[in-house]
């Protein structure tokens, strides 16, 4: 019997200063027919159109947190749903002070939408249950940046397929080196951590609350992961391959993302 899809549709993986090589951060996560999406930076609506994901699929947007390269393309997303005649409910869930923000947006910059946007608020110094149906778990994990920021875990539930093997993905966006996270992520089947730097900014990683290339592989190799994805790649890079290498030398089975990639969980 066919296994369901459970995939990674990069969309962004560039950190907060645009450049022609990357966009801002975002992911579609496509799992047990349903899509979701992690992270809505500027730009994310095209980023959809050219990954092909029909706009009406889209049902859960998770925003981990309020810096601009995570979340300006949210409203403008929103807007453009409500020209093509969207319907459905639009679940949104994030840090509790994007609530009124975004209500303020819809009011402002939208008229008669067609469809409604349910703010969902997350607390982000807890690990909880942030959404969950009959196939589908999505959990927060507490991370530390310079704002309030957690990841989201998304996990299948068991089915009554005794042979299905349950897969799992983390998806761990702005955040120093926190060597605890390995053990909130054990087994996990992939997971996607933040490498803004590599070891020869490992200053500038301490000061503005990132992580190095190693220090993601190092999350990887204590938790057990399947198989790390590496983004949010500093500007200052022109060519990831030296976040790459500094990483294989700790957890050999890690990857570059790069926009329009699509990665099996």
């Amino acid at each position: 019997m066919p296994v369901d899809p459970f995939k990674v549709h990069i969309l962004g993986c560039g950190s907060a200063l645009p450049t022609l090589r990357h966009n801002a951060s975002s992911q579609i996560i496509e799992v047990r027919q349903k899509i979701l999406m992690l992270d809505c930076a500027e730009g994310t609506q095209m980023q959809l159109r050219r990954c092909r994901v029909r706009f009406t699929k889209l049902g859960h947007v998770f925003i981990t947190h309020l810096h601009g390269d995570h979340c300006f393309g949210l409203i403008g997303m929103i807007s453009t749903f409500g020209l093509v005649g969207r319907i459905a409910t639009l679940h949104v869930h994030g840090p509790e002070a994007l609530g009124p923000e975004l209500e303020h947006q819809i009011q402002f910059y939208t008229h008669d939408l067609g469809f409604s946007v349910e703010f969902h608020p997350v607390d982000t110094t807890r690990r909880e249950v942030v959404f969950e149906d009959r196939s589908i778990t999505v959990e927060s994990i507490p991370l530390q940046h310079r704002v309030p920021c957690c990841g989201y875990l998304i996990s299948e539930k068991p089915t009554r397929r005794p042979e299905d093997v349950l897969r799992s993905y983390a998806y761990i966006s702005d955040t120093k080196y926190l060597p605890q996270l390995a053990d909130e992520l054990k087994g996990v089947s992939t997971l996607y951590h933040e490498s803004t730097y590599g070891e020869d900014r490992l200053q500038s990683a301490e000061k503005y609350c990132h992580s190095t290339a190693r220090q993601a592989a190092l999350v990887a190799r204590e938790a057990g992961v399947g198989k790390l994805l590496l983004g949010h790649y500093s500007s200052r890079y022109d060519d990831e391959q030296v976040l790459l290498g500094e990483a294989k030398e700790v957890f050999e089975n890690t990857f570059l993302t790069n926009e329009m990639d699509v990665f099996d969980v």
